[in-house]
């Protein structure tokens, strides 16, 4: 029973990920595109145009190159930066 029950799931599992992994790709980037533009639109309300811009430049850099650091590591410091500013 349980090899019988183990080839039908391997059946379902592999007649749905080559039927629907166009469906997948498509619905995973349509998410990942509407997170990123999100994540611009808060940028632009956040900081002033200069600092967006560049923060802008740092996100698609990022996913460029796919080290997320290049653009943590300007937040962080923006963040820093004004965590000092806010103890003067």
């Amino acid at each position: 029973m349980q090899k019988k029950t183990r080839g039908i799931l391997e059946d379902l599992d592999l007649f749905l990920s080559t039927r629907d992994q166009n469906q997948v790709l498509e619905s995973r980037a349509t998410n990942i595109i509407q997170g990123a533009i999100n994540i611009i639109n808060s940028i632009r309300v956040s900081y002033d145009e200069e600092t967006a811009l560049e923060l802008e430049r740092r996100l698609i850099n990022s996913i460029r190159m796919q080290d997320p650091a290049k653009f943590t590591r300007k937040l962080r410091s923006l963040n820093k930066s004004e965590e000092g500013n806010d103890e003067s």
